[in-house]
């Protein structure tokens, strides 16, 4: 997708300043911005025309100036301002920008976040000035406020003492009958500065430094993830380690969009009531207490049905909160305050466990939301459920991917979260014996959970390449993926500066250890190995086509093919994976990786490895395929280990459609519902393959004699990245 957009000249990371068809990305890379007769402000290209500018009160001689400012303005003969690309400001807030509103005309003036860190269309967060207090600046996410600057003192917004200690801006707050906005110029103009709203709802002032070519954070607001007035929602517990948010126990999210309206659902409702079944209290340790507007704090205080209670018993403390129906917590600290909560808790932040400003509260639960009648119980780490407020999926791109829907954010699924020690004693403290294997990101272990399911435990290498965001990756893809052909994720651990994965244990480990196992002999048949062939292009068919988001798997291969008890086959390892909206097929790249399934279908025909391959007549096994593929001696590839067990037929049909997936113009290879159709069809025509691909680069564009019935989309196995 394209855009038009105005950036940044002398930084170097050329920040994009203005994005001219913010909502409605181009397709293909030509286009023209233009003025029309009438005064327009055009993007055209041979498909689409788009109007930038609002409607002129002037067509005569309208020309538009880029002026130093970032600002784009369109201008009549006499050189008065028609239109201006700083009345609609994206996330960025410049110096000369406006950040208020127009009473008369309606007009608003407001930065809104991009959708992820690629596409700029709106996201969750907005910043403007409140309209009922026109001295503070509000941040939203649609109707909520998570964060307000304060009042406006003549200086500074009274919440936002950052802004007295500095000499670059000068900040003002300009107000008359018509028109309120916030506006800053710079004692220095030689000085390059900005404001911007990222897409996990931050304002944050930088300035850019020549010397160290990197942007300068002077603040940011909110000053942490947690203290956004709802970061979490309702019945919700904030993590400023991990920028997450875990419902409450006897919880569960709402089913909206986590951390926005709702938060979450009380699982259990409250009996209010005496006897066996009267509530009872769960008991969370090294907390921020709830900033709830109902929250009430009294050495000694009247209930609504009860005497008063002195301020010295905890006891009375508890039953306080227990007698009153709409009590939902309480807490009794060491100044001797009961503290007491009633209806929705909000703004509850875990502490770790030093932290000095740890509190203790009590949630009140339904009794039978404990196994053994008692409560007061701490929360064990894995009752937990885990919904992650920044891991979002971006596309890597070099320019900007849009759609119909782009302007929601995703949701994320909600997966459990193991403690450290859970995990730790799963895989008796990770011991060698325990131990199934390392890849490239850290070793896996087996593990057994106290209920006796067995697991598999990734744990990633503080010293691999794999980070967090990789790590939110694969966990965020996985969770969003059901298919009896795709590996199970049940959860992972951040705990201690680790990252963990745990996944379903498969007992007959990889394929790749029956493939090129020098002890194994005869239990990879090829009925077997038809199994496992037709189970990965289901997978990868569900994965192109299916799943709500496309998916391209980048580092499939035999070891990342995992066997259950059956050898039926399961995808694993999508770290590397590229993730696309359900309604974006893209159908172009500028670089070609590799033809993943089709080496992989070699690989399992021949029993030999693609890399590492040697032949006298070859470099690799793709060309070793082609060459006897083009003498008609097909037999000579298939695995000695089958024997007679495949028809000559049937060895034909798999090596033509290997060979077919791996033709050097990747237009010609057929999609994955094309290859399953081709696997399982023995009616289906294949088309002759043509000379397979041998170099990265490929353009895609010139195929010469390509099948009509061949779609260009969802190309088989090649990594296709946005542009």
């Amino acid at each position: 997708m394209t855009a038009s957009v105005v950036r940044m000249k002398n930084v170097p990371t050329k920040d994009i300043v203005w994005v001219a068809n913010r909502d409605l990305p181009f397709t293909g890379s030509s286009m023209i911005l233009t003025i029309n007769g009438d005064g327009y402000l055009m993007i055209v290209n041979d498909r689409t025309t788009y109007r930038v500018s609002d409607d002129p009160s002037s067509s005569q001689n309208v020309s538009a100036t880029l002026l130093n400012s970032g600002n784009l303005v369109l201008r009549n003969g006499n050189l008065d301002i028609l239109w201006q690309s700083f009345d609609s400001p994206l996330n960025m807030f410049l110096p000369g920008m406006k950040l208020g509103y127009n009473n008369k005309t309606g007009k608003v003036w407001s930065l809104t976040s991009w959708l992820d860190e690629e596409d700029p269309n709106k996201g969750d967060f907005e910043l403007k000035m409140d309209p009922k207090n026109s001295n503070a600046v509000l941040l939203m996410r649609g109707s909520q406020t998570l964060w307000s600057s304060g009042p406006w003192n003549g200086h500074i917004f009274v919440l936002m003492p950052e802004m007295r200690l500095n000499y670059i801006f000068n900040y003002s707050l300009y107000t008359d009958e018509n028109e309120t906005y916030f506006w800053y110029s710079l004692y220095n103009p030689e000085t390059i500065t900005r404001f911007i709203l990222d897409i996990d709802g931050r304002l944050k002032e930088s300035s850019w430094l020549g010397s160290s070519q990197e942007w300068a954070l002077f603040w940011a607001q909110p000053r942490q993830f947690c203290e956004a007035l709802n970061s979490c929602g309702l019945f919700s517990s904030c993590s400023e380690d991990t920028h997450s948010c875990s419902c409450l126990r006897g919880f569960y999210p709402s089913g909206k969009q986590q951390g926005q309206d709702g938060g979450c659902m009380r699982r259990v409702a409250l009996t209010c009531g005496n006897g066996d079944n009267r509530d009872m209290f769960f008991r969370m340790n090294d907390v921020r207490y709830p900033v709830s507007s109902t929250q009430q704090i009294n050495s000694s205080y009247n209930f609504p049905s009860g005497p008063q209670v002195s301020n010295s018993d905890p006891k009375a403390c508890r039953e306080a909160c227990l007698s009153n129906c709409t009590c939902s917590a309480y807490a009794y600290n060491t100044s001797g305050n009961c503290l007491r909560w009633y209806g929705d808790i909000l703004g509850l932040e875990q502490l770790s466990a030093k932290d000095p400003n740890g509190r203790t509260i009590f949630i009140k639960l339904a009794a039978s939301e404990f196994d053994n009648g008692r409560g007061d119980r701490e929360d064990p780490s894995q009752d937990i459920l885990l919904f992650d407020m920044e891991m979002s999926i971006t596309t890597s791109s070099s320019e900007f991917s849009g759609s119909e829907n782009s302007g929601k954010r995703r949701k994320d699924r909600a997966f459990p979260l193991f403690s450290f020690a859970s995990v730790s004693t799963a895989t008796e403290n990770f011991s060698l014996e325990n131990k199934l294997g390392e890849g490239g990101f850290g070793p896996v272990y087996k593990g057994k959970l106290l209920n006796g399911k067995e697991i598999a435990v990734k744990r990633l290498s503080k010293k691999s390449g794999q980070g967090l965001e990789e790590l939110k990756n694969e966990t965020m893809l996985i969770a969003k993926l059901q298919h009896r052909n795709l590996v199970r994720l049940l959860g992972c651990c951040l705990e201690q500066g680790e990252k963990i994965l745990i996944y379903e244990f498969m007992p007959n480990k990889s394929l790749d250890f029956f493939l090129f196992g020098s002890n194994i002999e005869g239990l990879l048949d090829w009925g077997t190995r038809v199994q496992i062939i037709e189970g990965i292009a289901q997978g990868l068919l569900y994965l192109h086509q299916y799943s709500r988001l496309r998916i391209i798997h980048r580092d499939l291969k035999a070891s990342n093919i995992l066997l259950d008890s059956e050898m039926n086959p399961k995808i694993s390892d999508f770290g590397l994976a590229r993730m696309f909206g359900g309604d974006k097929l893209q159908a172009n790249t500028n670089r070609i990786v590799g033809t993943y399934f089709g080496v992989l279908l070699l690989e399992i025909i021949s029993g030999k490895k693609n890399t590492g391959f040697y032949h006298c007549s070859s470099l690799n096994l793709i060309g070793h395929a082609w060459e006897l593929w083009k003498g008609d001696r097909v037999v000579e590839l298939m695995d000695p280990k089958l024997k007679d067990q495949v028809p000559c037929p049937t060895q034909q049909t798999y090596v033509n459609v290997a060979l077919l997936c791996v033709q050097e113009m990747a237009a010609d290879r057929p999609t994955m519902s094309e290859v399953v159709a081709m696997l399982t069809n023995e009616l289906t025509v294949l088309n002759s393959p043509k000379k397979p691909a041998f170099s990265n680069a490929r353009n895609m564009k010139n195929s010469s004699n390509k099948p009509a019935n061949f779609s260009v989309n969802n190309v088989t196995v090649s990594l296709m990245e946005p542009r």
